[in-house]
């Protein structure tokens, strides 16, 4: 009887185990930034599940950065729930936080959508919209 036990005990915790280990709430989302111009500041992105806050930071479901190196920079979120989402990628050169913009509408820091769609204007919602229902990479342009 005892040993039954220990083998029940040991069944859960190995199911405990591979419940977290596998993102008990979800899976991750890797985004791959292209076009980093150099290694001032840090490269943020903010991930969005509601048009009515895209492009609000404050907002955003989950917000990540990492240090800008030239060329290439990877980020990831290990748990992200399956949903439509859409990423707001910016080099934040000078590290305050916040993409800096002229007359508080044009970007003077580099930036990208998720799909890189071409837009004038604020960008809306669904041309950077994409399905996240397993591990899942994109790629995002910056444009300076």
């Amino acid at each position: 009887m005892n040993h039954l036990r220990i083998y029940l005990s040991l069944i859960f915790v190995c199911f405990s185990l591979n419940a977290s280990a596998d993102g008990a709430n979800g899976v991750s989302l890797t985004v791959k930034v292209e076009g980093v111009k150099s290694a001032k500041g840090n490269i943020r992105a903010a991930l969005y599940a509601d048009p009515k806050t895209f492009r609000k930071e404050a907002q955003a479901v989950a917000v990540i950065q990492t240090a800008a190196s030239p060329g290439e920079v990877s980020l990831s979120w290990p748990d992200v729930k399956p949903g439509k989402y859409a990423v707001v990628v910016y080099h934040d050169e000078d590290a305050n936080g916040e993409l800096n913009r002229r007359f508080g509408m044009f970007p003077t820091e580099g930036y990208g959508l998720s799909n890189n769609p071409k837009v004038s204007g604020p960008p809306p919602f669904e041309p950077s919209a994409f399905e996240v229902s397993g591990a899942t990479e994109i790629m995002v342009e910056l444009h300076y």
